[in-house]
């Protein structure tokens, strides 16, 4: 895969960026080392992961997914082949959550351990911690730059406001900026990021990697009716947020477009978010390697303009909206 520069750093990751979430959750240590493989061996560079994953699964304490891309890298003897991106800050107990100083220098030493490595590539702020201002945030990933155990750092469902501000505290103070911001975007949910923080991430030249790429399995076709929602634990969900009138016209053009090209819908809609402006790479996950087949063609399918403006059409979150 054709690497991409992540805003003004010196990384350059994949368009396809492996997610970690399912690792320790609905894939375990071997499938994991399965998929993982597969991603390494396609040429993916970057992974994905936080320190909460898989902490909602029932016995686990957050870390899963980290401990086990740290033994993989460790097998394999590939960390200086691998751009770890890893996150601090959601709500692992009330009293292990936040972008506070104390907490994110903590934080960092226990996902280093986990991934068994001496550095991150990439440190993520995994949500906004309102109660803590950008200054003491900012200070705290300097000193961790500064040791030498992150190179990049980059923020994660932030607002445009809070991101301006956080940049803003990187000009005064001489911190490290957010090289990155990794919002929910894709087909369906597009208006929350192309409003704001699209035009704020591409004048600032701030790296953009979506998640939820495939909007919960919902782009790649599998959830069509309420028998589709009712054979998944995730169809409640979905069926209430996706299954209307325009999930299913953004359905429709994704099998119009998919059919002469030969693929499938998943790949389409990958490939729609890596063509966009400003966007670096896209998130997604993927618990076989066949899974992973239809999201590495996307980096290299032949999408063209017409397609993306028909997928444009298809998607535009309301007739004002600008595609």
């Amino acid at each position: 895969m054709q690497k991409r520069q992540l805003g003004r750093s010196n990384l350059h990751i994949a368009p396809l960026v492996l997610g970690g979430n399912v690792f320790g959750w609905t894939t375990d240590q071997h499938a994991s080392f399965a998929v993982l493989d597969a991603y390494a061996a396609a040429g993916g560079n970057c992974i994905d992961t936080a320190d909460g994953y898989s902490i909602w699964v029932p016995g686990n304490k957050g870390g899963e997914s980290e401990t086990i891309i740290g033994e993989w890298m460790k097998r394999r003897g590939n960390r200086d082949k691998i751009i770890v991106a890893t996150k601090v800050g959601w709500e692992l107990s009330p009293t292990r959550k936040g972008l506070s100083r104390a907490y994110i220098i903590a934080s960092a030493e226990g996902s280093l351990a986990r991934l068994q490595t001496d550095y991150i590539d990439l440190y993520q702020s995994h949500r906004d911690d309102p109660d803590t201002a950008p200054d003491e945030t900012l200070e705290a990933y300097d000193r961790l730059v500064r040791a030498g155990k992150v190179r990049v750092i980059g923020a994660s469902n932030f607002s445009a406001a809070r991101l301006e501000a956080s940049l803003e505290s990187s000009r005064a103070h001489g911190y490290p900026r957010y090289e990155s911001l990794q919002p929910l975007y894709n087909l369906y949910d597009r208006a929350g990021y192309e409003t704001e923080l699209e035009p704020l991430c591409i004048r600032e030249n701030v790296g953009v990697i979506t998640y939820s790429s495939l909007a919960s399995g919902f782009l790649s076709g599998k959830y069509r009716s309420a028998n589709d929602l009712a054979q998944s634990t995730r169809g409640a969900g979905v069926g209430k947020k996706y299954l209307n009138a325009r999930g299913l016209r953004i359905l429709a053009a994704l099998e119009e477009t998919a059919q002469p090209l030969r693929t499938t819908l998943a790949t389409v809609a990958i490939a729609w978010l890596i063509h966009r402006p400003g966007i670096t790479a896209a998130i997604a996950s993927a618990t076989t390697p066949r899974q992973l087949d239809d999201l590495i063609a996307a980096t290299t399918l032949p999408f063209g303009p017409a397609d993306a403006e028909r997928l444009n059409q298809a998607s535009n979150p309301t007739p004002e909206h600008a595609t």
